[in-house]
């Protein structure tokens, strides 16, 4: 069972896959651009660099795969076709338990590497958006997880110490970010 370790005095979640079951909408944006410049994309690329910003993923699949691909308007393109479908989102029942079990107990946040539309687009579509003071995204000038920044920023925002505070995660490069913070990190997957 899921549980907020004791001490901890501020939640931290990421979105997608975590929050939201939105990373089959969000596969799908992906396969679909790259079929649309007919490039084809590893299967399990996308998992390894989930929770990063689009641009950041094309920059790393340029440099793995030898591609010239624009980071932007490839993720521009991928953010449009996932748009279409963010009203669709279905809640992850176990971390949203989380967060109605300590709404308005301890301060919550949002650190997501996806976009603010998308983000709120996600929560509105699950009935959360009230549930969280801060929300951090791709759109606010903080390095990507894995950097720790954006849940350093984050614990500031909400006024507790980075070591009072628990991050729930599903990617890799997000726990190595709550980790790199000095925060507690649930892989949410292994509850799932």
């Amino acid at each position: 069972m899921m549980t907020v370790a004791k001490g901890i005095k501020g939640l931290i979640f990421d979105c997608d896959g975590t929050l939201a079951n939105t990373m089959p909408i969000h596969i799908e944006a992906w396969a679909a651009t790259f079929a649309a410049r007919g490039i084809s994309c590893p299967p399990d690329f996308i998992e390894h660099v989930k929770g990063m910003p689009a641009e950041n993923i094309i920059a790393e699949f340029n440099r793995r795969y030898n591609h010239t691909i624009d980071a932007h308007s490839f993720a521009k393109e991928k953010n449009r076709r996932a748009q279409l479908r963010l009203g669709e989102a279905q809640p992850i029942q176990p971390v949203v338990d989380i967060v109605l079990q300590h709404f308005n107990l301890l301060p919550m946040a949002v650190a997501s590497g996806g976009t603010r539309d998308n983000v709120v687009m996600t929560l509105d579509a699950i009935g959360l958006t009230h549930c969280f003071e801060t929300i951090i995204t791709s759109d606010d000038t903080v390095a990507p997880k894995p950097d720790p920044q954006i849940f350093i920023e984050a614990a500031r925002r909400m006024r507790v110490e980075p070591a009072f505070c628990q991050v729930f995660e599903d990617g890799h490069p997000g726990l190595e970010a709550a980790r790199r913070a000095g925060m507690v990190a649930i892989d949410v997957r292994k509850f799932l």
